[in-house]
């Protein structure tokens, strides 16, 4: 487990609004809050630990960006993420938030 995580720590990486756009039209962008470890929250979908998973999403530690997010942020496309790909995720927390 710990290769998983050294292997998807050196993966995230900062991103615009508009380069994730396309991923979220395919409704493939996960948020991830700032409470949680972007890295922690990718090895777990990559190693398919369901409970964990349903566990956040139950207290909303990750979602789906809402229409009102996307359109916001679509507004701003200069708006900052750090981005991790899990496929055929892609996790981003807001640098904003």
């Amino acid at each position: 487990m710990q290769n998983l995580h050294t292997e998807l720590a050196a993966m995230v990486d900062e991103a615009e609004w508009e380069w994730l756009m396309p991923h979220a039209q395919r409704d493939a962008v996960v948020m991830v809050t700032s409470e949680l470890d972007l890295v922690d929250v990718g090895v777990a979908i990559a190693s398919d630990n369901v409970p964990a998973v349903q566990r956040w999403i139950s207290e909303q530690l990750i979602y789906k960006p809402s229409s009102e997010q996307l359109s916001d942020w679509a507004s701003n496309r200069t708006r900052r993420f750090n981005a991790l790909i899990v496929q055929p995720y892609v996790l981003v927390q807001d640098l904003a938030a």
